[in-house]
């Protein structure tokens, strides 16, 4: 199997960013078939890129504007069996690729999701940050497994779909995510977790795996550190499973998230209790963040809901 590698951009503030991502795919023990750089109605960053990359199929976002769009638009362009996506601030393992790959060889995988690791712009992890909440800075957290292992949803920014899927079921779809209010708004997201359920639902049968070999190390910006991000970082991702579920139901679209509540969270805050009371006073800030977390996530799941109730009349 071959792999198209999409990389989907937006802005020339992470130019930078950008070069290290591309460098990190070329630098890959196993070369994918293609790189692609979809930008995101960028008319000069798209001409920037096509003179800096002539090695790579750089394309304008043709969907709606937003990551789902773009995407899909990577999807529409690959010629690669395998689809796999990384963000345009993330660095590949040389051996991402290759991971990612591997996976599929397992009878019924449609989507294989890898390790995300913090690149803290700081340097270090704040003290007070709950690795059970890493999700709120698109990295692998506490609660997900340690090893391969079958799971409901991957993230979106270290994942690979069979290309022939992804078209069977639609794509990506616009109406969740980051493309509803535009970047600079509500941190929205789940784009991911609702396509990975729809495919499940459509297509019974269809795996979506964990390989933690495929591993990439996302950048967290100094303003994504801060307690307020993380807040609104949480208070938006109950949003955005309003609209998961509104599209594929309650059942499958909380599934995941009841058992991280009702187990990982709790352990999570006595843990950090327990290390408070052990000299460690970042404990009682983890402890406090995991609470107050849950509660903003749950809080905008309610809000969201009662919003879609409320347009549905």
């Amino acid at each position: 199997m071959n792999t198209s590698v999409v990389i989907c951009v937006y802005t020339e503030d992470r130019w930078e960013d950008i070069r290290q991502a591309v460098e990190s795919v070329e630098n890959q023990t196993r070369p994918a078939h293609e790189l692609i750089l979809v930008v995101d109605h960028n008319p000069e960053l798209h001409l920037k890129l096509k003179r800096a990359y002539p090695q790579a199929v750089v394309v304008e976002n043709t969907h709606d504007k937003g990551l789902s769009g773009g995407k899909n638009t990577g999807v529409a362009t690959a010629g690669g069996e395998i689809v796999a996506f990384l963000d345009d601030d993330a660095v590949a393992d040389p051996g991402w690729l290759e991971a990612l790959e591997e996976g599929f060889q397992e009878p019924g995988v449609v989507g294989v999701g890898g390790r995300t690791e913090p690149i803290w712009a700081s340097g270090r992890r704040p003290g007070w940050f709950p690795y059970e909440f890493d999700w709120t800075v698109g990295c692998t957290y506490r609660g997900m497994p340690a090893v391969r292992a079958p799971i409901r949803n991957v993230m979106g920014g270290n994942a690979a779909f069979l290309r022939d899927a992804v078209s069977e079921v639609g794509g990506f779809h616009s109406g969740i995510g980051r493309s509803v209010q535009g970047r600079k708004s509500r941190p929205l997201g789940c784009e991911e977790t609702e396509f990975c359920i729809r495919l499940s639902q459509r297509k019974p049968g269809s795996v979506m795996l964990f390989e933690p070999r495929a591993l990439i190390g996302h950048k967290v910006s100094a303003q994504r550190e801060r307690f307020g991000y993380f807040r609104s970082r949480c208070y938006a991702e109950g949003l955005s499973k309003a609209l998961v579920t509104r599209e594929v139901g309650t059942q499958d679209g909380l599934s995941s998230e009841r058992a991280h509540a009702m187990k990982t969270l709790p352990l999570g805050a006595l843990r950090g209790l327990g290390e408070a009371l052990r000299g460690d006073l970042g404990g009682l800030g983890r402890a406090f963040a995991i609470v107050i977390g849950l509660a903003w996530t749950t809080w905008g799941y309610v809000v969201g809901s009662a919003r879609l109730k409320v347009a549905r009349s």
